[in-house]
């Protein structure tokens, strides 16, 4: 399993810099390049909801689960 951030593709699909999201939810541009990479092991509820309300997007826009292939049995 695997949740994939999708960050980039709202920044595009909003023509949005990465740098200009960053001054509008009062983060740093490391941070949120850490984010778009995957490189973050989390993120504040406070801070996704600041982004969606600036891209005017749900969290599941940015947010993908990747369902495992393998099949486990208990």
């Amino acid at each position: 399993m695997a949740v994939v951030i999708r960050l980039d593709v709202m920044l595009a699909l909003r023509k949005m810099k990465s740098k200009e999201l960053a001054a509008a939810i009062g983060a740093t541009e490391a941070n949120l390049s850490k984010l778009k990479s995957g490189a973050m092991k989390g993120v504040k509820f406070e801070t996704l909801d600041k982004i969606c309300e600036v891209l005017d997007c749900q969290p599941g826009d940015i947010l993908v689960h990747i369902p495992n292939t393998e099949k486990h049995e208990d």
